[in-house]
């Protein structure tokens, strides 16, 4: 018998999708796998017969969303909501959601792994050792952890558990830069130019709207010290990647750790994979077994919720009532 309800999901990647089935059957809601990757003309396709759809990083426009008249729902499996078109969603009452309560551990400990990479040169000593390497402890200076000043740009979930995390390696002061942030012990509310002036070490945990692209721009990143490191594990375009690697490539600022592009997958020939300032990952801060798990739980009860008519705990572009 077909089910009365379909919620398509617009990216694979999940070994299974068993979770989201077992969660929306009990609603008369089958569950349809359509990877579109990317594609904004597959989005457009995969939705038109939805009832509600799971999405990754496929951009949902405003036309997928115009062609798509049954269409209630569009939860983002994790964090950013910039590829979804929120106002079309609001024109036509589709509730959007994400689930922003999973993976912080993982991505704050992401961060500290990048920021650690680079602090001690990991990477870098890792290549000079399997080539032979001995005793090279001065060619590249190191400066200490602990004593010194870490900055967060946003302070959200993950930044306050990387600042947990941190303070365990002995970091004397947290200057905070969000318009968001209440006073609280032990932190320092400042603009975000001063916290690019004083800081040691910047963390960026900000979402991306467009207020927020290439917040930290040339200019702010002019304002760092040459010992500074930068540490993205947010979203790409929060930082200009122009200037960051012409500031990297001469050595204006220590060192870089970066998680997230402003395009991506990056090209194999990105500039800052010739730096050896700077450790990459794969967007990869998000991922650990228990979270996928979490994920695609939290991210089916968001739209069973909607399917049964109740509000979101998420819903990220409400109207009024």
């Amino acid at each position: 018998m077909t089910a009365s309800r379909k919620v398509v999901v617009l990216d694979s990647g999940y070994d299974s999708y068993e979770t989201e089935r077992a969660i929306l059957a009990p609603l008369d809601a089958e569950v349809v796998v359509r990877p579109c990757d990317r594609d904004a003309a597959r989005v457009a396709d995969a939705v038109r017969d939805a009832d509600a759809a799971l999405v990754r990083e496929s951009p949902v426009t405003a036309a997928a969303i115009a062609g798509a008249p049954a269409l209630k729902a569009i939860v983002r499996y994790g964090i950013g909501i910039d590829n979804i078109d929120l106002d079309a969603a609001r024109a036509r009452r589709i509730v959007v959601a994400n689930v922003p309560d999973y993976g912080s551990e993982e991505v704050s400990d992401q961060a500290l792994a990048l920021f650690y990479g680079v602090v001690r040169r990991v990477a870098a000593r890792d290549r000079a050792v399997r080539e032979g390497a001995w005793n090279v402890s001065r060619h590249e200076r190191m400066y200490r952890v602990a004593g010194r000043t870490l900055g967060l740009v946003g302070y959200g979930r993950i930044a306050r558990a990387f600042e947990r995390k941190m303070r365990g390696c002995g970091v004397a002061r947290v200057l905070v830069s969000d318009p968001y942030a209440s006073p609280a012990p032990g932190i320092e509310i400042v603009d975000l130019d001063t916290l690019c002036r004083e800081a040691d070490f910047v963390s960026v945990h900000a979402p991306l709207v467009p207020e927020t692209r290439h917040l930290i721009d040339r200019r702010r990143i002019g304002l760092m010290k040459p010992t500074a490191i930068l540490v993205n594990t947010a979203r790409g375009p929060l930082v200009d990647e122009e200037a960051l690697v012409e500031a990297l490539a001469a050595e204006k600022i220590f060192g870089a750790g970066i998680d997230v592009y402003e395009h991506e997958p990056p090209r194999r020939d990105h500039p800052l994979f010739r730096l050896s300032n700077v450790v990459v990952s794969d967007h990869t801060g998000w991922y650990s077994e228990e979270s996928v798990a979490e994920l695609q739980s939290k991210a089916a009860e968001e739209v069973a919720r909607v399917l049964r008519g109740e509000r979101p705990r998420h819903w990220v572009n409400p109207w009024a009532q």
